[in-house]
Protein backbone atom coordinates (compact mmCIF):
# COMPACT_ATOMS: atom_id res chain seq x y z
CA UNK A 1 0.00 0.00 0.00
CA UNK A 2 1.17 3.50 -0.66
CA UNK A 3 2.05 6.04 1.30
CA UNK A 4 -0.92 8.18 0.71
CA UNK A 5 -3.04 5.18 0.53
CA UNK A 6 -2.05 4.15 4.05
CA UNK A 7 -2.95 7.73 5.41
CA UNK A 8 -6.20 7.56 3.65
CA UNK A 9 -7.09 4.37 5.15
CA UNK A 10 -5.99 5.86 8.69
CA UNK A 11 -7.89 9.41 8.24
CA UNK A 12 -11.15 6.92 7.19
CA UNK A 13 -11.01 4.84 10.36
CA UNK A 14 -10.27 7.93 12.11
CA UNK A 15 -13.31 9.36 11.19
CA UNK A 16 -15.61 6.40 11.34
CA UNK A 17 -14.11 6.33 15.27
CA UNK A 18 -15.05 10.13 15.60
CA UNK A 19 -18.34 9.65 14.01
CA UNK A 20 -19.20 6.41 16.49
CA UNK A 21 -18.29 8.74 19.27
CA UNK A 22 -20.48 11.51 17.88
CA UNK A 23 -23.58 9.53 17.42
CA UNK A 24 -23.85 8.20 21.37
CA UNK A 25 -23.94 11.93 22.28
CA UNK A 26 -25.45 13.76 19.93
CA UNK A 27 -28.46 13.33 17.06
CA UNK A 28 -27.51 13.54 13.67
CA UNK A 29 -28.94 16.19 12.92
CA UNK A 30 -27.87 18.57 15.68
CA UNK A 31 -25.98 21.69 13.97
CA UNK A 32 -22.19 21.51 14.08
CA UNK A 33 -20.80 23.86 16.88
CA UNK A 34 -18.63 26.70 15.80
CA UNK A 35 -14.87 26.23 15.60
CA UNK A 36 -11.22 28.35 15.32
CA UNK A 37 -9.09 27.12 12.48
CA UNK A 38 -6.25 28.59 13.00
CA UNK A 39 -3.91 29.24 9.55
CA UNK A 40 0.10 28.82 10.35
CA UNK A 41 2.17 31.99 8.33
CA UNK A 42 5.58 31.67 7.88
CA UNK A 43 7.08 34.85 7.06
CA UNK A 44 10.30 36.94 7.09
CA UNK A 45 9.02 39.58 9.39
CA UNK A 46 12.26 41.04 11.17
CA UNK A 47 15.04 40.61 8.78
CA UNK A 48 15.99 42.48 5.59
CA UNK A 49 13.02 41.26 3.73
CA UNK A 50 10.95 42.67 6.61
CA UNK A 51 8.89 44.90 3.94
CA UNK A 52 7.93 42.22 1.76
CA UNK A 53 7.32 40.52 5.19
CA UNK A 54 4.65 43.36 6.72
CA UNK A 55 3.03 43.04 3.42
CA UNK A 56 2.28 39.58 3.52
CA UNK A 57 1.16 39.83 7.38
CA UNK A 58 -1.33 42.57 5.89
CA UNK A 59 -2.58 40.31 3.07
CA UNK A 60 -3.15 37.56 5.14
CA UNK A 61 -5.03 39.70 7.71
CA UNK A 62 -7.22 41.25 4.97
CA UNK A 63 -8.14 38.11 3.93
CA UNK A 64 -9.12 36.69 6.82
CA UNK A 65 -11.11 39.77 8.65
CA UNK A 66 -13.60 39.69 5.68
CA UNK A 67 -13.88 35.67 5.90
CA UNK A 68 -14.78 36.18 9.32
CA UNK A 69 -16.99 38.93 8.83
CA UNK A 70 -19.05 37.06 6.71
CA UNK A 71 -19.29 35.09 9.28
CA UNK A 72 -17.16 32.20 8.22
CA UNK A 73 -17.11 28.59 6.76
CA UNK A 74 -19.16 25.83 7.86
CA UNK A 75 -19.21 27.54 11.13
CA UNK A 76 -15.69 28.10 11.05
CA UNK A 77 -14.14 31.04 11.93
CA UNK A 78 -10.45 31.80 11.21
CA UNK A 79 -7.26 32.73 13.21
CA UNK A 80 -3.92 33.76 11.66
CA UNK A 81 -0.65 32.50 13.79
CA UNK A 82 2.54 34.18 12.67
CA UNK A 83 6.13 32.05 12.38
CA UNK A 84 8.64 34.83 12.17
CA UNK A 85 11.52 33.22 9.74
CA UNK A 86 14.02 36.08 10.01
CA UNK A 87 15.91 35.85 7.27
CA UNK A 88 15.56 32.57 6.22
CA UNK A 89 17.83 30.65 7.75
CA UNK A 90 17.23 26.86 8.52
CA UNK A 91 17.12 26.87 11.74
CA UNK A 92 14.81 29.85 11.23
CA UNK A 93 12.21 27.83 9.27
CA UNK A 94 12.47 24.74 10.59
CA UNK A 95 11.97 26.29 14.59
CA UNK A 96 8.69 28.60 13.53
CA UNK A 97 7.73 25.58 11.35
CA UNK A 98 8.08 22.87 13.75
CA UNK A 99 6.30 25.33 16.77
CA UNK A 100 2.99 25.86 14.18
CA UNK A 101 2.73 22.41 12.91
CA UNK A 102 2.32 21.05 16.76
CA UNK A 103 -1.17 23.31 17.57
CA UNK A 104 -3.46 20.48 16.49
CA UNK A 105 -5.88 23.24 16.13
CA UNK A 106 -3.49 24.31 13.00
CA UNK A 107 -5.52 22.82 9.64
CA UNK A 108 -3.70 25.20 6.80
CA UNK A 109 0.22 27.05 6.18
CA UNK A 110 1.31 29.58 3.91
CA UNK A 111 3.66 31.31 2.66
CA UNK A 112 4.86 33.84 0.57
CA UNK A 113 8.39 32.93 0.54
CA UNK A 114 9.44 31.10 4.51
CA UNK A 115 13.43 30.40 2.86
CA UNK A 116 14.94 30.76 -0.43
CA UNK A 117 15.10 26.98 -1.28
CA UNK A 118 11.39 25.46 -0.11
CA UNK A 119 12.91 23.19 2.39
CA UNK A 120 10.43 23.60 4.42
CA UNK A 121 8.01 21.81 1.74
CA UNK A 122 9.11 18.52 3.36
CA UNK A 123 8.11 19.05 6.49
CA UNK A 124 4.54 19.82 5.22
CA UNK A 125 4.65 16.62 3.94
CA UNK A 126 5.99 14.57 6.55
CA UNK A 127 3.39 16.30 8.73
CA UNK A 128 0.22 15.89 5.89
CA UNK A 129 -0.34 19.59 6.37
CA UNK A 130 -1.64 21.86 3.16
CA UNK A 131 0.48 24.07 2.25
CA UNK A 132 1.10 27.09 -0.35
CA UNK A 133 3.86 29.20 -1.50
CA UNK A 134 4.84 31.35 -3.55
CA UNK A 135 8.55 31.68 -3.17
CA UNK A 136 11.40 30.84 -5.50
CA UNK A 137 9.77 28.20 -8.12
CA UNK A 138 12.84 26.88 -9.41
CA UNK A 139 13.66 25.01 -5.96
CA UNK A 140 9.61 24.17 -5.41
CA UNK A 141 10.10 22.26 -9.06
CA UNK A 142 13.15 20.73 -7.95
CA UNK A 143 11.54 19.45 -4.57
CA UNK A 144 7.98 18.08 -6.05
CA UNK A 145 8.54 17.63 -9.87
CA UNK A 146 10.31 14.28 -9.08
CA UNK A 147 7.67 12.75 -7.13
CA UNK A 148 4.62 14.85 -7.31
CA UNK A 149 1.99 12.36 -5.53
CA UNK A 150 4.53 12.29 -2.18
CA UNK A 151 4.08 16.60 -2.12
CA UNK A 152 -0.05 15.84 -2.51
CA UNK A 153 0.29 18.68 0.28
CA UNK A 154 2.11 21.70 -1.38
CA UNK A 155 0.65 24.37 -4.10
CA UNK A 156 2.78 27.08 -5.81
CA UNK A 157 1.30 30.78 -6.92
CA UNK A 158 3.89 31.21 -8.51
CA UNK A 159 4.70 29.87 -11.76
CA UNK A 160 8.16 28.40 -13.26
CA UNK A 161 11.07 30.90 -13.15
CA UNK A 162 12.37 29.78 -16.49
CA UNK A 163 11.13 33.06 -18.14
CA UNK A 164 12.85 35.10 -16.05
CA UNK A 165 16.10 33.29 -17.68
CA UNK A 166 15.04 34.46 -20.92
CA UNK A 167 13.26 37.00 -21.27
CA UNK A 168 14.96 40.40 -20.61
CA UNK A 169 17.41 40.25 -23.39
CA UNK A 170 14.24 39.33 -25.79
CA UNK A 171 12.80 42.10 -24.77
CA UNK A 172 15.55 44.35 -25.75
CA UNK A 173 15.44 42.45 -28.80
CA UNK A 174 12.10 43.28 -29.39
CA UNK A 175 12.20 46.78 -28.75
CA UNK A 176 15.23 47.39 -30.99
CA UNK A 177 13.02 45.48 -33.70
CA UNK A 178 10.33 47.76 -33.03
CA UNK A 179 12.50 50.68 -33.94
CA UNK A 180 12.11 51.62 -30.21
CA UNK A 181 15.75 50.76 -29.04
CA UNK A 182 19.30 50.74 -30.60
CA UNK A 183 21.48 48.19 -29.45
CA UNK A 184 25.06 47.79 -30.54
CA UNK A 185 26.86 45.09 -32.77
CA UNK A 186 27.78 42.66 -30.69
CA UNK A 187 24.73 43.56 -28.32
CA UNK A 188 26.23 44.18 -25.08
CA UNK A 189 25.43 42.97 -21.56
CA UNK A 190 25.98 44.06 -17.90
CA UNK A 191 25.32 41.24 -15.61
CA UNK A 192 25.16 41.96 -11.71
CA UNK A 193 23.94 39.54 -9.24
CA UNK A 194 23.88 38.59 -4.80
CA UNK A 195 24.65 34.96 -4.02
CA UNK A 196 21.91 33.54 -3.02
CA UNK A 197 19.76 30.84 -4.28
CA UNK A 198 16.79 33.26 -6.04
CA UNK A 199 19.27 35.54 -7.55
CA UNK A 200 21.68 32.46 -8.61
CA UNK A 201 18.99 30.75 -10.61
CA UNK A 202 18.07 33.85 -12.94
CA UNK A 203 21.56 34.75 -13.04
CA UNK A 204 22.53 31.46 -14.60
CA UNK A 205 19.77 31.23 -16.87
CA UNK A 206 20.60 34.83 -17.81
CA UNK A 207 24.12 33.81 -18.62
CA UNK A 208 22.84 30.60 -21.11
CA UNK A 209 20.56 32.78 -22.91
CA UNK A 210 22.87 35.86 -23.51
CA UNK A 211 25.59 33.46 -25.04
CA UNK A 212 23.07 31.78 -27.23
CA UNK A 213 21.95 35.11 -28.00
CA UNK A 214 25.15 36.46 -28.79
CA UNK A 215 25.16 39.14 -25.91
CA UNK A 216 28.60 40.10 -25.09
CA UNK A 217 29.21 40.57 -21.57
CA UNK A 218 30.84 43.32 -20.59
CA UNK A 219 30.46 42.85 -16.77
CA UNK A 220 29.89 39.70 -14.95
CA UNK A 221 29.84 40.14 -11.48
CA UNK A 222 28.37 38.23 -8.12
CA UNK A 223 28.12 40.30 -4.44
CA UNK A 224 28.00 38.22 -1.21
CA UNK A 225 24.37 38.21 -0.32
CA UNK A 226 23.45 41.01 2.66
CA UNK A 227 23.71 44.84 2.62
CA UNK A 228 25.58 45.99 0.13
CA UNK A 229 25.86 50.47 0.31
CA UNK A 230 28.32 50.85 -1.85
CA UNK A 231 28.31 49.93 -5.52
CA UNK A 232 30.58 52.21 -6.61
CA UNK A 233 33.42 49.35 -8.27
CA UNK A 234 30.97 47.25 -10.05
CA UNK A 235 29.09 50.67 -11.78
CA UNK A 236 32.97 51.47 -12.48
CA UNK A 237 33.18 48.27 -14.47
CA UNK A 238 30.15 49.50 -16.30
CA UNK A 239 31.20 52.97 -17.25
CA UNK A 240 34.29 51.51 -18.76
CA UNK A 241 32.92 49.34 -21.47
CA UNK A 242 29.12 51.09 -21.82
CA UNK A 243 26.52 48.20 -21.68
CA UNK A 244 23.23 48.54 -23.76
CA UNK A 245 21.60 46.79 -21.10
CA UNK A 246 21.98 46.77 -17.02
CA UNK A 247 20.83 43.91 -15.20
CA UNK A 248 21.36 43.93 -11.62
CA UNK A 249 19.73 40.79 -9.92
CA UNK A 250 19.75 41.74 -6.11
CA UNK A 251 16.24 41.89 -4.74
CA UNK A 252 16.30 43.53 -1.60
CA UNK A 253 15.04 46.75 -1.85
CA UNK A 254 17.53 48.43 -0.30
CA UNK A 255 20.56 47.24 -1.92
CA UNK A 256 18.58 47.68 -5.41
CA UNK A 257 17.66 51.47 -4.23
CA UNK A 258 21.24 52.22 -4.03
CA UNK A 259 22.62 50.52 -7.06
CA UNK A 260 20.39 53.10 -8.98
CA UNK A 261 20.95 55.91 -6.82
CA UNK A 262 24.61 55.40 -7.61
CA UNK A 263 24.16 54.45 -11.20
CA UNK A 264 22.74 58.21 -11.62
CA UNK A 265 25.58 59.36 -10.16
CA UNK A 266 27.10 59.02 -13.45
CA UNK A 267 24.55 57.09 -15.78
CA UNK A 268 25.63 55.33 -18.74
CA UNK A 269 23.71 55.05 -21.86
CA UNK A 270 22.08 52.06 -20.71
CA UNK A 271 18.58 50.76 -20.37
CA UNK A 272 18.34 49.78 -16.45
CA UNK A 273 16.44 46.47 -15.51
CA UNK A 274 16.16 45.78 -11.95
CA UNK A 275 14.65 42.40 -10.37
CA UNK A 276 12.25 42.35 -8.06
CA UNK A 277 12.92 44.98 -5.74
CA UNK A 278 11.32 48.06 -7.69
CA UNK A 279 7.64 45.97 -7.17
CA UNK A 280 8.09 46.77 -3.23
CA UNK A 281 6.59 50.28 -2.60
CA UNK A 282 9.98 50.64 -0.37
CA UNK A 283 11.95 51.37 -3.85
CA UNK A 284 10.66 53.87 -4.55
CA UNK A 285 10.33 55.63 -1.69
CA UNK A 286 14.65 55.09 -1.46
CA UNK A 287 14.42 56.35 -5.01
CA UNK A 288 11.84 59.25 -5.99
CA UNK A 289 12.42 60.21 -9.40
CA UNK A 290 15.88 58.97 -10.23
CA UNK A 291 13.21 55.33 -11.12
CA UNK A 292 11.72 56.64 -13.94
CA UNK A 293 12.25 54.29 -16.73
CA UNK A 294 13.62 51.50 -14.64
CA UNK A 295 12.35 48.33 -15.49
CA UNK A 296 11.43 45.50 -13.72
CA UNK A 297 9.32 42.09 -14.68
CA UNK A 298 7.23 40.22 -12.10
CA UNK A 299 5.73 36.21 -12.28
CA UNK A 300 2.96 36.07 -10.25
CA UNK A 301 2.49 39.50 -9.49
CA UNK A 302 -0.97 41.21 -9.40
CA UNK A 303 -2.49 43.12 -12.54
CA UNK A 304 -4.03 45.66 -10.81
CA UNK A 305 -5.54 47.03 -14.21
CA UNK A 306 -9.17 47.01 -16.04
CA UNK A 307 -8.13 44.35 -17.95
CA UNK A 308 -7.72 41.94 -15.60
CA UNK A 309 -11.03 43.15 -12.96
CA UNK A 310 -10.02 40.57 -10.05
CA UNK A 311 -6.40 42.21 -9.80
CA UNK A 312 -8.15 45.62 -9.73
CA UNK A 313 -10.49 44.66 -7.36
CA UNK A 314 -8.16 43.19 -4.40
CA UNK A 315 -5.95 46.07 -5.18
CA UNK A 316 -8.21 48.62 -4.27
CA UNK A 317 -9.19 46.52 -1.44
CA UNK A 318 -5.64 46.51 0.02
CA UNK A 319 -5.11 50.57 -0.43
CA UNK A 320 -8.25 51.51 1.20
CA UNK A 321 -7.63 48.82 4.21
CA UNK A 322 -4.19 49.89 4.78
CA UNK A 323 -3.48 53.12 2.71
CA UNK A 324 -0.80 51.95 0.58
CA UNK A 325 -0.33 50.02 -2.48
CA UNK A 326 0.72 45.70 -1.78
CA UNK A 327 3.64 44.47 -3.71
CA UNK A 328 3.82 41.14 -5.02
CA UNK A 329 3.50 39.15 -1.86
CA UNK A 330 0.27 41.40 -0.03
CA UNK A 331 -1.83 40.54 -3.15
CA UNK A 332 -0.23 37.06 -2.92
CA UNK A 333 -1.02 35.46 0.42
CA UNK A 334 -4.26 37.27 -0.13
CA UNK A 335 -5.40 35.56 -3.07
CA UNK A 336 -3.91 31.97 -2.12
CA UNK A 337 -5.83 32.25 1.43
CA UNK A 338 -9.12 32.78 -0.56
CA UNK A 339 -8.12 29.51 -2.94
CA UNK A 340 -7.73 27.53 0.19
CA UNK A 341 -11.51 28.93 1.50
CA UNK A 342 -12.54 27.98 -2.04
CA UNK A 343 -11.41 24.32 -1.17
CA UNK A 344 -12.43 24.40 2.04
CA UNK A 345 -16.64 24.97 1.06
CA UNK A 346 -16.07 22.52 -1.18
CA UNK A 347 -14.65 19.98 1.55
CA UNK A 348 -16.52 21.35 4.38
CA UNK A 349 -14.22 19.66 6.62
CA UNK A 350 -10.64 21.55 7.54
CA UNK A 351 -9.37 18.38 9.32
CA UNK A 352 -9.54 16.06 6.02
CA UNK A 353 -6.08 17.37 4.55
CA UNK A 354 -5.92 15.03 1.82
CA UNK A 355 -9.48 16.78 0.77
CA UNK A 356 -8.30 20.23 1.17
CA UNK A 357 -5.35 19.59 -0.91
CA UNK A 358 -6.41 18.06 -3.38
CA UNK A 359 -9.23 20.68 -4.15
CA UNK A 360 -6.33 23.53 -4.00
CA UNK A 361 -4.93 21.67 -6.79
CA UNK A 362 -8.08 21.39 -8.89
CA UNK A 363 -8.42 25.45 -8.51
CA UNK A 364 -9.57 26.76 -11.98
CA UNK A 365 -10.43 30.58 -11.52
CA UNK A 366 -9.15 34.09 -12.11
CA UNK A 367 -7.29 35.68 -9.53
CA UNK A 368 -5.45 39.17 -9.03
CA UNK A 369 -2.37 37.58 -11.23
CA UNK A 370 -4.19 36.55 -14.47
CA UNK A 371 -5.91 32.83 -14.37
CA UNK A 372 -5.22 30.00 -11.50
CA UNK A 373 -4.71 26.82 -12.86
CA UNK A 374 -1.79 24.26 -11.31
CA UNK A 375 0.42 22.33 -13.12
CA UNK A 376 -0.06 18.23 -11.44
CA UNK A 377 3.67 17.64 -11.94
CA UNK A 378 5.10 20.60 -10.41
CA UNK A 379 2.62 21.63 -8.71
CA UNK A 380 3.40 25.26 -9.43
CA UNK A 381 1.28 27.14 -11.61
CA UNK A 382 0.70 27.52 -15.26
CA UNK A 383 2.68 30.30 -16.76
CA UNK A 384 1.53 31.92 -20.30
CA UNK A 385 -0.45 35.01 -21.54
CA UNK A 386 -3.25 32.63 -20.99
CA UNK A 387 -2.52 31.72 -17.27
CA UNK A 388 -0.13 33.66 -15.31
CA UNK A 389 1.78 35.41 -17.60
CA UNK A 390 5.26 37.24 -16.95
CA UNK A 391 4.45 41.05 -16.77
CA UNK A 392 6.93 44.04 -17.28
CA UNK A 393 6.88 47.23 -15.90
CA UNK A 394 8.62 50.49 -15.98
CA UNK A 395 8.52 52.99 -13.58
CA UNK A 396 7.13 56.56 -14.19
CA UNK A 397 6.46 59.57 -11.84
CA UNK A 398 6.55 57.16 -8.92
CA UNK A 399 3.69 54.73 -10.88
CA UNK A 400 4.36 51.19 -12.65
CA UNK A 401 3.40 51.30 -16.22
CA UNK A 402 2.52 47.87 -17.25
CA UNK A 403 4.31 47.72 -20.69
CA UNK A 404 4.21 43.81 -21.96
CA UNK A 405 2.15 41.54 -22.04
CA UNK A 406 -0.23 43.69 -25.00
CA UNK A 407 -3.03 41.75 -23.12
CA UNK A 408 -3.24 43.73 -20.30
CA UNK A 409 -0.69 46.47 -21.19
CA UNK A 410 -1.33 50.10 -19.73
CA UNK A 411 1.29 51.76 -21.43
CA UNK A 412 4.28 51.54 -23.99
CA UNK A 413 7.81 51.45 -23.38
CA UNK A 414 9.44 54.94 -23.41
CA UNK A 415 13.33 55.85 -23.62
CA UNK A 416 14.30 56.09 -19.78
CA UNK A 417 15.17 59.97 -19.31
CA UNK A 418 19.37 59.36 -18.75
CA UNK A 419 19.55 57.63 -22.12
CA UNK A 420 20.24 60.38 -24.92
CA UNK A 421 18.79 60.65 -28.56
Amino acid sequence: MSGKSTRQAASRCLKTLLISASVSMLALTAPASAATVKIGLLVQLTGASSADGQEIVKGAELAIKEINDAGGIEGNTFELVIGDTRDGASSDVTAQAQRILGDPDVHFMLAGYASLTGFEIDSMAEAGMPYMLAGPSAQTRAIIAPDPDAYWCCWSLTPSYDAYNTDVTRLAERLAAEGKLSLNSPKKLALISSDNAYSSTIYDGMKKEAAAADWKLTVDQVVPFGEVNDWRTVLSQVQADVPDLVVNLDYLPANSASFLNQFMENPTQSLVFLQYAPSVPEFIQLTGKRSDGVLYDLLGGGIATPKNPRGLEVAEKFKATYGVESGVYGVAVYEMLNVYFDALRKVKDPADHEAIAEAIGATDKAVAQGHLVFDPKTHLAKDGDDFLPLQFYQIWEGERVLVSPEKYATGEFRMPPWIKQ
